[in-house]
């Protein structure tokens, strides 16, 4: 118990300190709140989900969940810039399932074939795709749309709603939802090009 009360600490001064050098790169000081992880990862059909992509996994908080609720032979792959992030998880999500990549999100194409892994069947982004460079931002959508299956999503929260129109221009179907018990509160677009 007291070396998961030491973890969550590390976790949350890790987090912090690497908001206030990269503000931008992380769109928050804290950590996502417990209603928020539930919100995002609610619609995911984990019978069904055998690949799933996450970008921008922090310090973990959406990462340890997947990990609990997929499947014994789902994998997840996250793809993270910032080292220190990539170090944590090393270390502390010890599961066979899990890999963990440094790297753009944009390149997820290349990180799925490198690992031998079929299109994904989610991609979960938190990344603050409204910050960043136009053409960046439009890459990362587009590739994760062509890296998705046929019946795959992009869940994406965001803390502006400045991703929207690329997200309508790449996608057939965007639906909206808002949560306010975070800091700060999020929505989230649940992308697809299925027909609902």
């Amino acid at each position: 118990m007291q070396d998961k009360k030491r973890s969550r600490i590390a976790a949350r001064w890790l987090f912090a300190r690497n908001f206030i050098r990269h503000p931008y790169m992380l769109g928050s000081l804290i950590p996502s709140s417990r209603f928020l992880v539930n919100q995002v990862l609610d619609p995911i059909d984990w019978e069904r989900a055998r690949v799933i992509v996450e970008y921008g996994p922090g310090v973990g908080t959406f990462t340890g969940e997947i990990v609990k609720r997929m499947n014994r032979d789902a994998r997840l792959v996250a793809i993270e810039t910032n080292r220190d992030f990539v170090r944590f998880l090393q270390t502390s999500i010890q599961d066979p399932r899990f890999y963990i990549e440094l790297g753009s999100a944009a390149d997820v194409q290349q990180v799925l074939r490198r690992l031998g892994l079929p299109a994904a069947d989610y991609i979960i982004s938190g990344i603050p795709l409204g910050s960043m460079p136009e053409s960046l931002r439009e890459a990362i959508v587009q590739n994760s749309r062509t890296a998705l299956g046929p019946r795959g999503e992009m869940l994406v929260y965001q803390f502006t709603s400045r991703v929207l129109p690329v997200l309508r221009r790449t996608f057939r179907q965007v639906r909206r939802r808002v949560e306010l018990r975070n800091v700060p509160p999020a929505q989230l677009f649940l992308c697809a090009d299925k027909v609902a």
